[in-house]
């Protein structure tokens, strides 16, 4: 039914979702368990359907991020989280796309299952501590505790520079071209000194099993990769609100996000797993 409150704050609730667990696979299964839950519930007797539907699926996100934080210890290599092609209107939302960009979602990662949801429904959904507070399981004074360590543990890690959109845009063109050259110079002269390139193929493709730091390392190897492959193929795409790219090594997919400063690239975020890199043909519906 299309006036029922699940399917109108769909986009809503897979947007909490995805940002507690970094995973669009994972998510559709919360948001399937959560509709057959909200499908047994007496619905006349819910005065506010958004926020009662926010906590559902927060408690049973929680849930399923304390299993997926067991599994992840066993993670192969370095755990990134699963890219989302999005339209450039998400950017429009500077808050919500700098939420669930890769680079936030990598700092989200490092915080434990009640910090992150607490973190996620108040910073960038603004959800009130009260209804918080019923979500996790805790008090609303103890929610404003875990708030407080939740953003101060955030904004140690976080990238501190937010450059505009043409800029993110002017960089990420560069890169590419530099990738599709495989000119060892151009590369280095997009990079920062200090840049860092993680990968992601979670034991199923090759992929660097730690960071790699410097543009000393990471330049060599990425013009290294334009040799020994037949055919490379790198465009650009919009992923998790910003502009970045989808490369092809001889047909093998992988997306790549950067965060920039000062006009060079920084991080560069590489998804190798093929589990991972099945939503890149549809854009994903956000919103807060």
């Amino acid at each position: 039914m299309t006036d029922d409150p699940f399917v109108i704050h769909r986009s809503l609730l897979f947007t909490v979702v995805y940002e507690m667990l970094g995973s669009a696979a994972d998510t559709e299964d919360v948001l399937q368990e959560s509709w057959l839950r909200w499908a047994d519930v007496d619905r006349p007797g819910v005065r506010d359907p958004r926020a009662y539907l926010v906590r559902l699926v927060t408690r049973q996100a929680l849930n399923r991020l304390r299993t997926l934080s067991r599994s992840r210890e066993d993670y192969v290599g370095e755990w990134l989280p699963e890219p989302l092609l999005t339209s450039p209107d998400v950017a429009e939302d500077v808050e919500l796309a700098d939420s669930v960009s890769v680079a936030m979602l990598t700092v989200l990662e490092t915080l434990a299952p009640t910090e992150r949801a607490v973190f996620v429904l108040r910073e960038v959904f603004e959800v009130p501590y009260g209804e918080i507070a019923g979500a996790v399981g805790k008090s609303p004074a103890a929610v404003r505790q875990i708030a407080r360590r939740a953003r101060e543990h955030v904004a140690a890690r976080r990238p501190r520079v937010r450059v505009s959109r043409s800029e993110q845009q002017a960089v990420v063109d560069r890169f590419l071209a530099a990738l599709r050259t495989g000119h060892l110079q151009e590369l280095m002269e997009v990079m920062a000194p200090d840049v860092v390139m993680i990968a992601d193929g979670g034991g199923l493709v090759a992929a660097a099993l730690t960071p790699i730091r410097g543009a000393d390392a990471v330049a060599p190897l990425l013009a290294r990769a334009h040799r020994v492959v037949t055919a490379l193929d790198a465009r650009p795409v919009w992923l998790n609100g910003a502009p970045a790219g989808r490369v092809a090594f001889d047909g093998a997919p992988a997306a790549v996000s950067l965060a920039v400063e000062h006009g060079r690239v920084t991080r560069i975020y590489v998804v190798r797993n093929p589990r991972k890199l099945t939503r890149l043909d549809e854009p994903a519906a956000l919103a807060r």
